[in-house]
């Protein structure tokens, strides 16, 4: 199971922990959960249809959504 600990203004909660289910599914919990194996951070700025992030594994990826919000994040990506 994938998991998104994350710090910043946007999400339901400031700091929030978000697993990526096997079967696709998504859930979330306020703070941080252990164990956690970290394999990259990332800094995710969500402006508006525009989203850009920063990853330490994957460098820089701009993607356009379907939603407007806005969303300052930095997220450690791990297992």
């Amino acid at each position: 199971m994938k998991k998104f600990r994350e710090i910043g203004y946007g999400n339901r909660w400031f700091i929030r922990t978000e697993f990526e289910h096997e079967d696709g599914t998504e859930s979330e919990v306020k703070g941080f959960t252990k164990p956690f194996s970290l394999r990259s951070v990332y800094v995710r700025a969500w402006i508006g249809k525009k989203v850009m992030i920063i990853d330490s594994k994957e460098g820089i990826k701009l993607m356009n959504k379907n939603e407007k919000k806005v969303k300052i994040i930095l997220g450690f990506f791990g297992y």
